[in-house]
């Protein structure tokens, strides 16, 4: 089967929308502020400050922030970890990298991992420092280069072309939960005419070209090179919109069998009630019957109904759906209080993020 038709079968079609939509690479502090405005108001509703971090009380700070990928993995119970991709954390120590390689073989070893696989860090969000490492070179190289003292997860590479955001959530009462939000991820592509160079195509492309940067940098070693004609290349891995990926709505693609397994999913994990599960899958039409596809991670409070930077999306039906998420998040920790269950301080959090912040801008270059 050839690329383009193995791209086919594994996501709809990318249905024809404006390249990009008029907020959809807005800076954060352009962005952000009507939501944060809407937080303020939950705060002053609840009488709480913290109540998010208790929308998943089995999760760090409930996952808003700071908090652990692999130890929120290793939460899934044995009933589900089928769904998942395997995985190990890892950590770098300050001794030289040759020592901690050692380590880190034995570590995959013992786990029954082998190359490829994906490198990440333990914390972080938006795609930071995420890179397959296909060989020992790119293993030993993306050790070398990852922060000591931070942890960084090892996981099976799941190359399916296929990747999906499910956002799922319980709202307090329900008898169960639902999937609020499908994003479907698609991964940009040029193709060669066997004259243009790849720096050309990039810069030619109707959506590529107008956010060249997140993907020159990236690909600096062939920008040069005249890219043979009919060859697809592939401009990002992660599946990160502010890492280049294009987004599409799919939520009214949503089945009962879909929703179905993933409340199921949700079900193993203790105190999960709030949260995204980045998928990848061989075929849509598998992920659609609730079967055939692979868990990345899971995110908690922190995480977006990514549906949003849809390019077709207008800004005032991404706020309303921020807003329903934050409102549904300040709920959700507001009747977990009523359980029972306490938030962490506030000076805890507040280091939580801290450290996030600083590791980010010490991690490998994402791929």
């Amino acid at each position: 089967m050839t690329a383009g038709l193995e791209i086919e079968a594994a996501m709809p079609p990318l249905a024809d929308a404006p390249p990009l939509s008029a907020f959809e690479f807005w800076p954060q502090w352009l962005f952000y502020p009507p939501v944060w405005a809407w937080v303020l108001f939950l705060m002053l509703r609840h009488r709480s400050v913290r109540a998010p971090l208790l929308a998943n009380p089995s999760f760090e700070a409930g996952g808003l922030v700071g908090e652990s990928k692999s130890a929120i993995l290793d939460l899934v119970g044995p009933g589900a970890r089928r769904w998942f991709a395997p995985h190990i954390g890892f950590d770098r120590t300050a001794a030289a990298a040759g020592a901690d390689m050692r380590r880190l073989e034995a570590a995959l070893a013992a786990a029954g991992l082998g190359l490829p696989l994906v490198a990440k860090p333990d914390l972080g969000c938006r795609g930071a420092g995420v890179r397959p490492v296909r060989d020992v070179g790119e293993l030993r190289a993306y050790l070398e280069r990852f922060p000591p003292g931070a942890r960084l997860v090892l996981q099976e590479l799941v190359d399916w072309e296929g990747e999906a955001g499910i956002f799922w959530a319980r709202a307090p009462g329900a008898p169960q939960g639902r999937i609020l939000s499908l994003t479907l991820k698609h991964f940009p592509h040029v193709t060669g005419d066997g004259r243009a160079t790849l720096r050309q195509l990039i810069r030619a492309d109707r959506r590529a070209g107008r956010i060249a940067h997140l993907y020159l940098d990236r690909h600096a070693g062939r920008l040069d090179h005249v890219v043979p004609e009919g060859e697809r290349v592939r401009l990002a891995f992660a599946g990160s919109h502010s890492r280049g990926a294009i987004f599409r709505d799919g939520t009214p693609l949503v089945t009962p069998e879909m929703e179905a397994r993933f409340a199921r999913i949700a079900a193993a994990i203790p105190e999960f009630w709030f949260g995204r599960f980045d998928v990848r899958f061989r075929r849509f039409a598998d992920l659609a019957a609730g079967t055939g596809f692979r868990i990345l991670e899971v995110n908690g409070a922190g995480a977006e109904a990514t549906h949003i930077w849809d390019s077709r999306t207008r800004l005032r039906d991404a706020y309303l759906s921020l807003f329903r998420q934050w409102s549904l998040a300040f709920a959700i920790g507001a009747a977990n209080a009523r359980r029972g269950h306490r938030p962490e301080p506030f000076s805890t959090f507040l280091a939580r993020w801290q450290r996030e912040r600083r590791l980010v801008r010490h991690y490998p270059a994402t791929a």
